[in-house]
């Protein structure tokens, strides 16, 4: 192994300091860390974390670039970290856990319509949400710290996060074409920060992403009522930025109550679609059993 040499350069009075490492380090990764619990998978890293200046650290397979608070000035400390990292590597400390790294795949997000004009739907290239999850205010995002922030934006009235994408609610005053890359650069950007989304409160079970009354046994009827949402709803809706969950059935009445979600609530043709679309998908698949669908929140 060829011995790890370090030139450290920063311009006067800079935050930033980058400390070149000669031959480069072989990983395939480029990481931003900004605190030591960031950085458990990198002990090279983390070891520039005990050092109390040390604000934000990046790390490049041939650089480091190290941040540093407004507590002293690089003059007086460079050389002696260049030295810190320079003699961690003769040692062979361990750069990541991981021997081998895959590089990241460069987040995008694009925003598209909905067939509700107040909503918007954001869609990513990488999984957002293991479940579908709907939240009417900001005091229901106990756990989901990215739907707290984007509650922050004073437009924001409503957020419904699926697999791929967040559809957001917004505030009648405000103008979509006025807001939306500054939501869509701000999902960007915590998805590349590899942020939490969901926290550990928010569980998977099959019966709570189908069903609004999980903890309620379903009948025959209902069991069949829920699969065929499952299978010919659902992909639909979720294509427009939106979700269906069944809330109950009545055999008297043959009827069957539906919440909508995202997109679709309060939506202008949500009427339409439950009357034309849902209504006639089970009134075909169960004939005798269901007249009539209705949306339990518009």
């Amino acid at each position: 192994m060829k011995k790890k040499r370090i030139i450290a350069t920063c311009k006067k009075g800079a935050t930033i300091a980058k400390f070149n490492i000669s031959p480069p380090l072989e990983i395939s990764v480029s990481k931003t860390y900004s605190n030591v619990d960031q950085a458990a998978d990198a002990p090279l890293v983390r070891q520039l974390f005990f050092l109390p200046f040390v604000k934000k650290v990046t790390l490049e397979n041939s650089t480091l670039i190290v941040e540093r608070f407004d507590i002293l000035e690089w003059e007086e400390v460079i050389q002696e970290v260049a030295e810190q990292i320079e003699d961690y590597l003769i040692e062979g400390g361990e750069i990541l856990n991981e021997i081998k790294y895959v590089a990241k795949v460069p987040v995008t997000v694009y925003a598209e319509s909905t067939p509700n004009p107040l909503v918007m739907k954001f869609v990513a290239n990488k999984k957002i949400s293991d479940q579908a999850v709907s939240f009417e205010n900001i005091e229901t995002t106990t756990d989901a710290p990215l739907v707290k922030e984007l509650f922050n934006f004073p437009f924001v009235k409503e957020v419904f996060i699926d697999e791929n994408y967040i559809s957001i609610s917004k505030l009648e005053t405000t103008s979509w074409d006025e807001v939306v890359m500054e939501i869509r650069a701000f999902i960007k950007s915590y998805l590349e920060e590899e942020k939490i989304i969901l926290g550990p409160s928010f569980t998977l079970t099959a019966q709570n992403l189908n069903t609004i009354n999980s903890n309620q046994p379903l009948n025959d009827t209902e069991q069949e009522i829920v699969k065929i949402l499952e299978e010919y709803v659902k992909p639909a809706v979720a294509s427009d930025g939106g979700n269906i969950i069944f809330d109950s059935y009545e055999d008297t009445y043959k009827r069957v109550k539906v919440v909508l979600q995202g997109a679709c609530s309060g939506c202008p043709s949500s009427t339409f679609t439950l009357k034309n679309g849902i209504e006639n998908i089970l009134k075909e698949m169960l004939p005798g059993k269901v007249e009539m669908v209705e949306a339990v929140n518009g």
